[in-house]
């Protein structure tokens, strides 16, 4: 794949997981979650306008200026550190929100694992540039992943945090 192929590619994919972030915003009935959905939402918009402007740069003349787009939310490391010390605050560590969430969360977590797996596929195949700009990428999207993932074990309360068991004192 060209890069510029890769590039609008890439903004097609940020679109779709900003519209999913911005529809589970405005439908969560938890606060907690609506939080969440609305971070993740804005930092796709971030993703969308630093692919745009990198896709101008390719068409104006065969170069990208690349620099790193941060991330406020950070690796999927930093992710499960913050996470770990926040999740008493989560609604106590017991489960909560509704239907609703986990139906969102659901299409986050499908959305944002085609897009990761799209970035590492780019990071494997493409040229030096093209590895350099997605590179930053699959760190960032493993991280929106993670904070999913968490969400979702919170809300259906299944025992897990981070793909790690837990002990449940009620479980016996």
């Amino acid at each position: 794949m060209k890069l510029e192929h890769a590039i609008t590619t890439a903004i097609k994919y940020e679109t779709r997981v900003h519209a999913t972030y911005a529809e589970a915003a405005a439908t969560a009935e938890n606060p907690v979650a609506r939080r969440v959905f609305s971070t993740l939402c804005e930092e796709e918009k971030g993703h969308i306008r630093y692919l745009r402007e990198r896709l101008e740069e390719w068409r104006a003349g065969g170069k990208i200026n690349i620099y790193d787009i941060g991330g406020e939310l950070g690796s999927r490391s930093a992710v499960e550190a913050g996470a770990a010390r926040l999740r008493t605050t989560l609604t106590g560590g017991s489960p909560g929100g509704t239907g609703v969430e986990l139906e969102s969360l659901r299409k986050a977590l499908q959305a944002e694992r085609e897009t990761s797996d799209f970035y590492k596929q780019m990071v494997a195949t493409l040229d030096a540039d093209g590895k350099r700009l997605f590179k930053r990428f699959v760190e960032i999207e493993e991280g929106h992943l993670a904070i999913v993932q968490a969400e979702m074990d919170l809300v259906t309360g299944s025992g897990y945090w981070f793909d790690t068991g837990e002990f449940r004192p009620e479980a016996g």
